[in-house]
């Protein structure tokens, strides 16, 4: 806000009356006419005017009414009535600026136009003239110029409420664009993924039952597709009931897990693992059980992507160590392998497994690294502590995937 902003601002009302008063008590000092000193009466009636300014600073039509009584006994006690004529002007814009109804502000532009015609009138060299161009500046001019700051300065709340009116509207349609792609999205998984996902575990199913005299290690595949078919199927139900909610939200915490679930959680992941033909060494800090459900999740889905990866390009004759430590509050996670070979049948990449681990790490502040060494490869990060939303409600530990 500029200075002329702020000048004529409500809040600094009291401001523009000691400035009003200042330069009366100078005008008293050094601008009377010349050659008069200001009288006692005179110099009574201007401190009681600035006395009341101050004083009634917010009470604009009392200090109206005052500051024109006092200018009727300046018109009958003094010659030089210069500091009250400007203080009911002052008076008059004030309240010209800050009236709450047009019909105070007329009534109290005719009440000094009446009191100053009155003792004005019929004087003088020039007995209409003179009172009617005093009447401009005593009162035209203080209402005119209220009138435009309060009209400026009602436009320009109009104009900042119209502003946030459009902020809003913009607001509304991105969410709602927002909703509607969450939405298709939902529609994809659920037609087309969760879909087919059901279908194979539904197939894989009824081969159980067709084929009960099967090897026993055949039996043991089975439900071990169909037990982790299961578990994505609840995943993806999950996440479509996500995606259909817009008033969930969609930030790292909007799925969580139980601290004291994830050592369970991860023995699941390598047990998926080891059925899988992985050799698999784990080292798993006890404080990793007090991680929070964020990070727990985190370490979770890194753990079964990256086993996962080590059994579609190391193959499943490698051996893979999963190591998961807390230091001073950080979580230092990695998984390894020997590059024991790549499984038959098997794509080398193209997927975006590394991808969302990565975009998964950062959210949370940390930084994945993933390479080479040792004939094999390794994936690892550092993730910073974190305190989860207190609000954000624990959900069951995911099955295996």
């Amino acid at each position: 806000m500029g200075w002329v902003g702020r000048l004529f601002d409500a809040r600094d009302t009291f401001v523009r009356m000691l400035l009003l008063d200042l330069s009366g008590i100078s005008y008293l000092l050094f601008g009377t006419q010349a050659g008069r000193e200001p009288t006692t009466t005179q110099w009574v009636l201007a401190v009681i005017a600035f006395v009341l300014a101050l004083v009634l600073h917010r009470r604009r039509v009392l200090n109206l009414v005052a500051q024109t009584v006092l200018l009727v006994l300046a018109f009958r006690l003094i010659d030089d009535t210069m500091i009250n004529q400007v203080g009911t002007s002052w008076a008059l814009l004030e309240l010209a600026m800050w009236a709450p109804r047009p019909r105070i502000l007329w009534s109290g532009a005719g009440l000094v136009t009446a009191v100053y015609l009155a003792f004005t009138l019929g004087r003088g060299p020039s007995p209409i003239s003179a009172p009617i161009l005093g009447i401009c500046v005593v009162v035209g001019v203080p209402v005119l110029l209220g009138l435009v700051v309060r009209t400026t300065r009602e436009l320009g709340i109009q104009a900042q409420e119209r502003a946030l009116e459009e902020q809003r509207r913009r607001e509304s349609e991105s969410r709602a664009a927002r909703a509607d792609e969450r939405a298709a999205i939902a529609r994809e998984l659920h037609d087309v993924v969760a879909h087919h996902v059901a279908s194979m575990v539904l197939r894989v199913g009824v081969a159980r039952h067709v084929l009960p005299d099967a090897d026993p290690r055949v039996a043991e595949v089975f439900d071990d597709v169909h037990g982790t078919g299961t578990a994505a199927l609840a995943d993806l139900r999950r996440l479509v009931a996500v995606l259909r909610d817009p008033s969930v939200r969609t930030d790292a915490a909007l799925t969580a897990i139980e601290p004291g679930a994830l050592p369970e959680a991860l023995a699941a992941a390598v047990e998926t693992a080891r059925r899988a033909g992985l050799t698999v060494d784990v080292a798993l800090a006890p404080e990793v059980g007090t991680l929070d459900s964020v990070r727990g999740l985190a370490v979770l889905r890194l753990t079964q992507e990256a086993l996962t990866n080590v059994a579609k390009h190391a193959g499943t004759a490698a051996r893979a160590r999963l190591r998961a430590t807390v230091v001073d509050g950080d979580l230092i996670w990695s998984v390894s392998d020997d590059g024991g070979g790549v499984s038959p049948g098997l794509p080398s990449g193209g997927g975006h497994g590394l991808t969302g681990m990565r975009e998964r790490v950062e959210v949370l502040g940390g930084r994945l690294t993933a390479g080479p060494v040792a004939g094999g490869w390794r994936v690892e990060t550092v993730l910073p502590a974190v305190q989860p939303p207190a609000d954000t409600p624990p959900l069951p530990a995911p099955g295996p995937a």
